[in-house]
């Protein structure tokens, strides 16, 4: 894939600000912030959020810093198709971790991060024929978590991971197929978590 473009017209440095916010960590963190604030008080919401804190931001963050500053990645956004594999392990690892724990301490288990992990698993077997765009694939689930809550939130997070697909094609850090693929696979784990959430909320 050619390299990310070094221009910095005003085209290319809104593209790289959208990208870079909106990477799959912070929409996901943004998403529990805004879900705990509407649904928890300061206490409850501290206690649903640290173990995503602790069990997956931090190490998946922290692995891939460690990974780029080895030289094993090549960038933050680990774009290498084979480079991905190790980390696709690792999130898989972190998410089963947490949703065996969460079910320990709640006796639930979280579908949120149960259907991300059904997601990631669909985008490690594209990987071996396409790679997916993580950023557009996991900005669109974030949007369908949204929408369980507050549609129009929802609608507009789905606008954003619209925008943030556009500007990964504009960085040249994935092809239109490549960001396609991210979408198709993001909406058939999104309408199958909203078909499985509405199904337990109605009580069947």
């Amino acid at each position: 894939m050619t390299p990310p473009t070094t221009n910095s017209s005003p085209l290319i440095l809104i593209s790289r600000f959208i990208s870079n916010f909106f990477n799959p960590l912070t929409s996901l963190f943004l998403y529990y912030v805004y879900y705990s604030y509407l649904h928890y008080g300061w206490q409850q919401a501290l206690l649903e959020f640290l173990p995503i804190l602790f069990i997956l931001i931090l190490p998946i963050t922290i692995w891939i810093y460690w990974n780029v500053k080895k030289g094993n990645y090549t960038n933050m956004d680990v774009s290498n198709r084979n480079q991905r594999k190790s980390l696709y392990m690792i999130i898989a690892l972190a998410l089963l971790l947490y949703v065996a724990i969460n079910y320990l301490m709640d006796g639930q288990i979280d579908l949120t991060i149960l259907f991300l992990f059904v997601l990631l698993i669909m985008m490690q077997i594209s990987n071996f024929y396409i790679k997916s765009s993580m950023h557009t694939a996991l900005n669109f689930y974030a949007a369908a978590l949204f929408y369980t809550f507050d549609s129009p939130v929802g609608l507009i997070w789905c606008g954003i991971a619209i925008l943030v697909g556009i500007t990964r094609v504009v960085l040249k850090r994935h092809t239109v197929s490549e960001v396609l693929m991210g979408t198709a696979l993001a909406l058939t784990a999104s309408f199958a978590y909203l078909y499985t959430d509405n199904l337990l909320n109605a009580g069947v």
